[in-house]
């Protein structure tokens, strides 16, 4: 087991990959581990120092969430962040009390004292994000304030002797504004970290991962021609040889107009020899009648693994098969490090049925998209390619509110091209982060030519965000968003209404289902 300068225990929060990713920008290495990890595993990692993550519970609560008792006699620094923090009063011997109300949002955080170097180039007044229920009472003893808020006594504490940290507030988060800063910091100056980490290391890495994990079997590789599944076809293609990659694309008829002939010219370009299965009648067959978004998802990966496995079948020595799985796909659908919430089932996560012998090349299971598109182009992918909106493995079937029928993602199809040419006209496709069109199946009255219509509803949702994890709706100027309108209309027979999404994830996710 390789080192890891900093270990981070995941007590439950959506958030707690942020550490990881604020501090990789920073250049120290870290993982994310449940937060019930066994010490000899966390010996075995030899960690500079832990970082105790937020979470949903209560350190009161019958069912709370405990860490080995023998972390604190590791002799390690320690940071607590939020639930953090309140571990680590009671364990010493403080007080920590139901909040007469929750505290969430923006506060000023005060900065008292700094012997130990954790606010270096801080100012006060720093604006910091605050998302908690309990709260402080009264401190252990030889801890410290550091750090005051105006409705947080004990917004930051420490015991600088032992080098323990912790912070009511989220540093994680983008609303508080030097929070890589203060978590740089900890890692640097109070644990003593170097800046080792980038996405070319991070590169050479996995690549001589996937060397010693297939050895000299072969593996099959489901690419959709999206941003992740490409930069998991580099990765193989530059770490076996030809005669062991077998890149497969399967279209499941489920796809943006034209991506089919585009991702087979991509592959050509990267000179990477892809096999197309043409799967439209069977996934339409698997989806016909479905409305529940749940069992749509379900539905598209037993057969996308069904059709994979047939495609195996005519090669000798197939042992693996690689998938573009991102770290915001795991984090939605099952709680791999902790005790965070299911939000919906991503088709690429949970592993394969029993009956399946494939074991999985998952190279990016543990960083963002926008760290994708990083190593992407460390590897040297083209960066009209590495820029390409994200695309969901289900495709359009979740962009269809109720059945997937053909007329439907006709409508879906052409609505999307032509958002998608006025993006590029006006320039604000590299300006969001991601923008396509939903069909909402809903009809309502509309006057064309003088004739009554009764024809479908299509919303357009464009967001901004960095990794996935949360998003805004994006701020489009209002004529860019009409010519959208006026030609999806005018030129899409079925259509007579074109709204657009103005929700923010939380509480809405991106995609609709």
């Amino acid at each position: 087991m390789k080192q890891v300068p900093i270990l981070v225990l995941d007590f439950g929060s959506q958030y707690t990959q942020l550490i990881a990713r604020k501090l990789r920008e920073s250049g120290v290495y870290c993982e994310v581990v449940p937060y019930r990890e066994d010490i000899a595993n966390i010996k075995a990692r030899k960690p500079q120092g832990i970082i105790l993550s937020g979470g949903p519970a209560s350190v009161y609560a019958e069912d709370a969430y405990h860490p080995s008792e023998e972390i604190w006699d590791l002799g390690l620094p320690i940071l607590g962040i939020c639930y953090g923090m309140q571990l680590i009063t009671q364990h010493f011997g403080g007080s920590v009390v139901a909040a007469d109300h929750h505290e969430y949002g923006k506060a000023k955080l005060n900065i008292t004292q700094n012997n130990s170097h954790i606010f270096d180039d801080m100012t006060n007044d720093e604006i910091v994000w605050m998302s908690h229920g309990d709260r402080v009472e009264a401190l252990p003893e030889g801890f410290e304030v550091i750090g005051t808020s105006e409705n947080s006594p004990y917004a930051a504490i420490s015991h600088d002797e032992k080098k323990i940290y912790a912070f009511q507030f989220h540093p994680e988060v983008h609303h508080t504004v030097e929070g890589t800063k203060l978590l740089k910091n900890f890692a640097k100056h109070v644990c003593g970290c170097s800046s080792t980490w980038n996405m070319g290391s991070f590169a050479k890495e996995k690549i001589n991962a996937i060397k010693e994990q297939v050895g000299e079997k072969k593996v099959l590789c489901g690419v959709s021609g999206g941003v992740d599944s490409s930069v998991v076809a580099a990765m193989l293609n530059e770490a076996l040889p030809k005669e062991q990659l077998i890149c497969v694309f399967v279209d499941q008829g489920l796809l943006r107009k034209d991506e089919a002939s585009q991702v087979q010219v991509m592959f050509k370009m990267l000179d990477i020899p892809l096999i197309t299965i043409d799967a439209k009648a069977e996934f339409m067959e698997a989806l016909a009648g479905v409305t529940d978004p749940e069992i749509k998802r379900k539905a598209i990966g037993e057969k996308f693994i069904e059709v994979f496995d047939k495609e195996a079948k005519k090669h000798t020595d197939v042992a693996f098969l690689a998938q573009g799985t991102l770290y915001t796909d795991v984090i939605e659908s099952v709680s791999v490090k902790g005790p965070s919430k299911t939000i919906k089932s991503h088709h690429n996560v949970g592993g394969l049925p029993d009956w399946m012998s494939f074991e999985l090349v998952e190279p990016l299971r543990e960083i963002f998209k926008d760290e994708v598109r990083k190593l992407g182009l460390e590897l040297g992918l083209p960066k009209d390619m590495i820029g390409r909106h994200p695309f969901p493995g289900p495709g359009l079937a979740i962009r269809t509110m109720g059945a997937v029928t053909e007329d439907g993602l006709h409508l879906i199809r052409e609505s999307d091209a032509i958002m998608q040419e006025e993006l590029k006209a006006t320039g604000y496709y590299d300006k969001v982060w991601q923008a396509f069109t939903v069909l909402l199946n809903v009809q309502s009255v509309g006057v064309m030519g003088d004739n009554r219509t009764y024809d479908n509803t299509v919303c357009i949702r464009m967001v901004e965000s960095v990794d996935g994890m949360t998003a805004t709706f994006a701020h489009v100027p209002h004529d860019v968003l009409e010519g959208m309108s006026r030609r999806i209309i005018n030129e899409i027979d079925g259509i007579n209404r074109v709204v657009y999404d103005i929700s923010s994830k939380p509480p809405a996710t991106i995609e609709w289902e």
